[in-house]
């Protein structure tokens, strides 16, 4: 993983280079925020940006917005300066690192960005055939197709294919085809010349000059329109790209590795995806098979999952039981591994006694889920998530004798009362609570910023006494 510290590396800051060091990170350095947004113009890109909080964060944060440079951004300062803190924070930094530095809460942080969702692992013999080809290719230049369902771990394949080639010192750069506007992909890929277009204050070096000599992912390739097609499959034949607003042609050595939900030669005959381009492509294709066809992966994918979000939020571990195994064998599992994961977390969260059972599997979409509202051990706010979802105490639809008291409300005070009600129940834990919500930890705290600022009673954050409550959040 690539770690960009922004300030001086003396003192406690440089401790904690070190133990990002020592945890596998490459560590490279930026005197301020301009500096910082020159390196990654260039090329020299970061997984991570740890920043001084005494320096201007909302400066360095919209000026990677500005120039459409996604990379997450945390501010360390010293740990009784609380209001640096509050402002970085505000500023949209993902964390605050307190210094001194502990070596657990580096690790943490670096773990939540590298993740190990980078681990395979498989007991299916689906998974091992895939496995075994994938193996047999890593070493050698070929283009790479990688298809699947959405969940399945297209992108853990394709960083196992790095780690296992001659390229693996060299980057892994990853560009998610799908969530860049199409005006905003063809700079992201090739890179622009200062001037090229409106907002273009500098030359910006593009992902397949910053892969190098490495590999380039380039994730849902199918979401890419057809003008830019062609400019890829030139990059892919020639080994060269033109920056745009560029003249002069820059020579690349990049594996390319893309990955597809969808069918590409059913693209291809629709009109939607170039057939020169798929044969360029698919030199070696590996097709993930679902969850549902890998049966003998679910056990270990679930203690994994089980024993990773135990840690992640300070819980006694607890085996998943074999009644818990036979509810999720159940399940068709069109999200695959991601609603896997999605599903343990709650799990984890939810369950009481030695074991994780069956009463704490909450699946998403069915009617089932309201019979596991149990777990909770909180009558109300069980019951009120069940009436958002105009399920019965039993599961099933009954929406005259389950939704009588909310008739005549509001939509926003409805949710909002879920909301709070929810964070109550987890006794202002905003984490536990935006689980049990399956919204994102910034979408609740910006409720709960929202709620506040409109007078609305909030329950103080994490492992505060129940009942007890304020009027800031």
């Amino acid at each position: 993983m690539r770690l960009l510290i922004v300030g001086t590396l003396e003192g406690e800051v440089g401790t904690a280079a070190r133990i990002a060091l020592q945890r596998g990170a490459k560590v490279t350095q930026a005197a301020d925020p301009e500096a910082a947004l020159a390196a990654l113009r260039a090329g020299r890109g970061a997984d991570l940006v740890m920043m001084d909080s005494r320096l201007d964060v909302a400066a360095l944060i919209g000026g990677l917005a500005n120039e459409h440079i996604v990379v997450p951004v945390v501010a360390y300062g010293t740990g009784s300066d609380t209001r640096a803190a509050v402002q970085a924070i505000k500023a949209g930094a993902r964390e605050y690192i307190p210094l001194p530095p502990d070596p657990e809460v580096i690790a943490a942080v670096l773990e939540a960005v590298a993740d190990d969702r980078h681990a395979l692992l498989y007991r299916d013999p689906a998974m091992a055939r895939l496995m075994q080809m994938a193996e047999q290719v890593a070493p050698s230049d070929a283009n790479v197709l990688i298809t699947g369902e959405s969940g399945t771990g297209k992108e853990l394949i394709a960083r196992h294919l790095h780690r296992k080639s001659r390229r693996a010192d060299g980057p892994f750069i990853a560009v998610n085809c799908a969530a860049i506007p199409e005006t905003l992909l063809e700079s992201e890929l090739f890179g622009h010349e200062k001037g090229a277009f409106t907002g273009a204050v500098a030359r910006r070096i593009g992902k397949f000059e910053e892969a190098d000599g490495g590999t380039l992912l380039l994730d849902e390739i199918s979401e890419m329109e057809t003008r830019l097609q062609a400019k890829l499959l030139r990059a892919i034949q020639e080994r060269e790209i033109d920056r745009v607003g560029g003249k002069q042609p820059v020579r690349v050595n990049t594996r390319i590795v893309a990955t597809s939900n969808r069918n590409l030669r059913t693209e291809v005959a629709a009109g939607r995806f170039r057939e020169d381009l798929l044969f360029r492509l698919n030199v070696i294709t590996l097709a993930l098979p679902p969850l549902r066809d890998r049966p003998r992966d679910l056990p270990l994918l679930a203690d994994h999952f089980a024993r990773k979000y135990a840690a992640a939020n300070s819980l006694p571990e607890r085996p998943v039981s074999a009644a818990a195994l036979e509810r999720l064998g159940t399940h068709d599992w069109p999200g695959n591994v991601r609603e896997l994961e999605n599903t343990l977390h709650r799990a984890v969260l939810l369950a009481n006694g030695a074991e994780i059972g069956p009463e704490a599997i909450l699946i998403t979409g069915e009617e089932s889920d309201g019979l596991a509202g149990g777990a909770l051990g909180n009558d109300d706010a069980a019951g009120a998530a069940l009436r958002a979802d105009g399920l019965s105490a039993a599961g099933t639809a009954d929406p005259g004798a389950d939704t009588a008291g909310l008739v005549g409300r509001t939509v926003a005070s409805v949710e909002r009362d879920l909301i709070i009600d929810t964070v109550r129940h987890c006794l202002g834990n905003r984490t536990h609570a935006a689980t049990i919500l399956g919204i994102s930890i910034r979408t609740l705290r910006n409720k709960l910023r929202q709620y506040a600022d409109e007078g609305v009673t909030v329950p103080p954050p994490g492992g505060g006494v129940a009942g007890e409550e304020t009027r800031a959040e």
